[in-house]
């Protein structure tokens, strides 16, 4: 099906941020469509009582893709269409999966966001700020290490690595300082990508310049010869990289393609960070408008749990509603009888009626459900519709949401027809809000790391306990001793699954969840415990996106 990316021409941002209520030194334009937020807007914007704050989710991923994106444009459209006051509050795309196997993450069809290009490439160069100040603490940590300069650095505790957003797997392990050179010393490192640096999600967690500035400082990067912890503060870096970080700390006001407003801002992994869009645009949106949407990465045990967990403590931000978007082929996939293979085509049975396997595959979104209501969430399930979907299954879908306790189910069409196609999902949503929600966080700060990463395992995953490698078992005590042990968790684990491994679909059971590592993001402010493989610079496919993608002859680009 072929479908216009736009629903009707763009208006200047300053129109969308007139109609927001804004004044003209509440937005710096940055070319015609796209312009950022002043800095302090969020304190300085009146109270809005009652706003309305939805986060979306979903099932577990599948390479298929669910259309989390796009329900979310689609589902912010559907509000202005009912006559709500709504904006939308999105990640950033990384270039990585851009033009690698994933493509544009601006949304799609008719449910997508304006100027898109800018969007899915270099927008207003906040991603690029991020590498050069990530990067800018490595150069000036290897030449303190080096130089031998104080405090002393013990060269073989150098945890800080580089980033670059792009797939580019030749450079996760490498060796520098080839040459003997004064500015750097021989040892081993490597690159990871740009979304997966402490400094972005410091970007995305932080309230203030001075909280960024103070956060930055925190980073640690190494240790001391008695073991004593390195600082960005330390090394003197931690000033330089808040000044190449001014700008990108302020959100990026854009349009859907029905010209309503949208935030972009921060691009964190679910997998291995947060995955959640800033709290300041958060906090912002929810100045401003009367809902509030805003997009979590992967599925609830990934982006949704994180958010909640730490991105809400951080903020103070209560959420009122979950979306879980899943779709038919996503649950068949999920009943683990299928076979998905790079560049052959889908299996019949994912795509013609399939009852059996549906209910088998449909434990999955019965997980993220019951993951939702353990964070005292009323949910609403979306299905995002595909045209040769069989409306039988749509309605067995509908039927065992309901059953397993959905406050609203329906059928999501905003891929297709834009707005008119998700009032449906908007209504549910307006009315899943009317009810109180009871949202809590899932375990205490004061408990200690390994009784959170317990509570994760088991009653989120559904893990029947934890095994704590000796490494991790050795981090985890030295974190403790150090001051860190009550920072929230951040799980690294794969996206695919509820497990820890991404061949285990639907609802695992009768697991055990491995440890093999727990590190620290001091300057974020959470721990973060690695389960399973997880890889910090993925390679590129044998057909990246990047072969398909070409600029016209009036400059338009095409194959994103």
């Amino acid at each position: 099906m072929s479908l216009p990316t736009e629903s009707k021409p763009p208006v200047r941002i300053d129109q969308i941020s007139a109609e927001l209520g804004l004044g003209p030194n509440d937005v710096e334009p940055y070319g015609w469509y796209k312009g950022k937020l002043a800095l302090g807007l969020e304190r300085r914007l009146p109270e809005r009582p009652g706003a309305r704050y939805i986060v979306v989710t979903a099932v577990s991923p599948t390479p298929l893709g669910e259309g989390k994106t796009v329900t979310s444009i689609g589902l912010t459209m559907g509000l202005c269409r009912l006559g709500k006051k709504a904006i939308a509050c999105l990640r950033q795309p990384s270039q990585a999966p851009v033009f690698g196997i994933k493509g544009g993450g601006a949304g799609g069809g008719r449910s997508t966001l304006v100027p898109t290009t800018d969007i899915n490439t270099h927008f207003t160069g906040d991603i690029h700020a991020v590498a050069a100040a990530h990067n800018l603490l490595a150069a000036v940590l290897d030449n303190h290490v080096k130089r031998r300069l104080q405090p002393l650095v013990d060269p073989a505790t150098v945890t800080w690595r580089r980033v670059l957003d792009v797939n580019d797997k030749g450079l996760s392990r490498i060796i520098t300082g080839l040459g003997d050179l004064p500015q750097a010393p021989l040892r081993e490192t490597g690159f990871d990508l740009t979304a997966a640096s402490e400094v972005m999600a410091i970007l995305a967690l932080t309230t203030s310049l001075e909280d960024l500035r103070a956060r930055l400082g925190r980073i640690i990067v190494a240790r001391a010869p008695d073991g004593s912890p390195i600082t960005a503060e330390a090394i003197r870096c931690a000033g330089a990289m808040a000044a190449l970080l001014r700008d990108a700390i302020r959100p990026n006001l854009v349009q859907t393609c029905e010209g309503g407003p949208a935030l972009v801002h921060a691009g964190p992994f679910a997998n291995i960070a947060h995955g959640n869009s800033s709290v300041l645009a958060d906090l912002a949106a929810l100045k401003m408008a009367d809902y509030v949407v805003t997009e979590a990465g992967f599925g609830s045990d990934a982006g949704a749990e994180k958010m909640f967990d730490i991105k809400c403590r951080v903020g103070g931000l209560r959420p009122n509603v979950a979306v879980i978007v899943c779709t038919l082929r996503a649950l068949k996939l999920h009943s683990g009888r299928f076979a998905l293979k790079p560049g052959r085509p889908l299996d019949p049975g994912l795509l013609s009626e399939n009852l059996d396997a549906l209910h088998a595959g449909a434990v999955n979104l019965q997980a993220h459900l019951d993951i939702v209501r353990r964070f005292g969430l009323p949910a609403v399930v979306a299905i995002n519709r595909f045209p040769d979907d069989s409306p039988r299954e749509l309605e067995v879908v509908r039927k065992l949401a309901t059953d397993w306790g959905a406050r609203g189910v329906a059928v999501s069409e905003g891929f297709a027809r834009g707005s008119e196609g998700t009032t449906e999902l908007a209504q549910a949503v307006v009315d899943a809000c009317a009810s109180p929600s009871d949202f809590r966080p899932l375990y205490d700060l004061q408990s200690s790391a390994e009784e959170k990463i317990d509570t994760l395992a088991t009653q989120l995953y559904g893990a029947d306990g934890v095994d704590y490698e000796p490494l991790a078992k050795k981090r985890l005590a030295e974190y403790a001793k150090l001051g860190f042990g009550q920072l929230p968790v951040c799980i690294a684990k794969t996206q695919y699954s509820l497990s820890h491994d991404p061949h285990l679909l639907g609802r695992p059971r009768g697991f055990r969840f491995p440890i093999r590592d727990v590190r620290l993001a001091a300057g974020a402010g959470f721990l973060y415990a690695l389960a399973g493989e997880i890889s910090t610079m993925p390679g590129l496919p044998t057909e990246p996106s990047a072969r398909r993608i070409d600029v016209d002859k009036d400059g338009h680009v095409t194959g994103m």
